[in-house]
């Protein structure tokens, strides 16, 4: 039987740990070539040993600091020529935050920009024109909860993934007729090491995870739930739990959405 994703090629950011390594397993499941991309390259290995076990035909992996903006073009332009073309973009890698709005340093508000919104869309904006000219492709992308609603503690990330929402639907609306498919993942609790690495308010390391975060879906539950929605080409997918919630309450009930967010501990 076909795999669903045999001889595709995928791209994936953020791959040495949770939601984008068990994204790249499942994918390797399916047969698709991947490219993967983090900072250590030591457990991009690791992981590409493991896809291909799981059934990739071919994986490379590509380490890089995505804070290193000036470097982001050359970096796609590589990515494109390991295999001589992407199906897939999947913009995952990112970084929280930990500090009020006050507090917060602005180099820190910076180097949260610049991974989660600024790399994602540098990268896109030098695939995207290649994809067309090939007749088509997919973009995915890592935004959040916080991305539809403010979060105390998090004016860095939560302005990140707000700002990601307006530009990939901007992509979507822009390209849809070119034969370009935009999925949104929109995830809530995870149980990923995104809370050890965010950053407090004067750039240090968080260093432990949030009770909120130990207590979400594991990364194979939200592989499972994104793959099978890039595959169906869906416009977003809500992975997480009862906090998921929040999402339609802002939705439909924007007042009271407003008085929970205010009421959320901070951690």
């Amino acid at each position: 039987m076909k795999k669903k994703f045999e001889n595709k090629v995928v791209w994936i950011t953020g791959a040495s740990s949770g939601i984008g390594e068990a994204t790249a397993y499942r994918f390797a499941e399916e047969g698709a070539k991947l490219i993967l991309t983090a900072l250590e390259m030591d457990l991009l290995e690791e992981v590409a040993k493991k896809c291909k076990k799981l059934g990739s035909p071919d994986v490379a992996a590509m380490p890089f600091d995505l804070s290193q903006t000036n470097g982001l073009e050359a970096l796609a332009i590589g990515a494109w020529a390991v295999f001589g073309h992407i199906d897939i973009l999947y913009n995952n890698a990112g970084i929280s935050q930990r500090g009020t709005t006050i507090e917060t340093d602005m180099s820190v508000i910076r180097k949260v920009m610049d991974i989660d919104y600024f790399a994602p869309v540098i990268l896109t904006k030098k695939i995207l024109p290649r994809m067309i000219e090939r007749g088509g492709g997919q973009l995915v992308v890592t935004t959040s909860i916080a991305g539809r609603f403010g979060f105390p503690l998090r004016c860095a990330y939560s302005s990140a993934k707000h700002a990601l929402y307006g530009f990939f639907e901007t992509v979507q609306a822009e390209t849809y007729d070119q034969n370009i498919r935009v999925t949104i993942v929109c995830p809530g609790r995870v149980q990923t090491n995104i809370s050890k690495y965010a950053l407090e308010k004067d750039g240090r390391q968080h260093g432990k995870m949030d009770a909120g975060q130990a207590g979400g879906v594991t990364p194979q539950q939200a592989a499972d739930k994104i793959v099978k929605a890039v595959y169906r080409k869906k416009r977003e997918v809500l992975v997480g739990r009862y906090e998921l919630l929040m999402a339609y309450i802002k939705q439909f009930f924007p007042g009271c959405a407003a008085k929970l967010a205010r009421r959320i501990k901070p951690m």
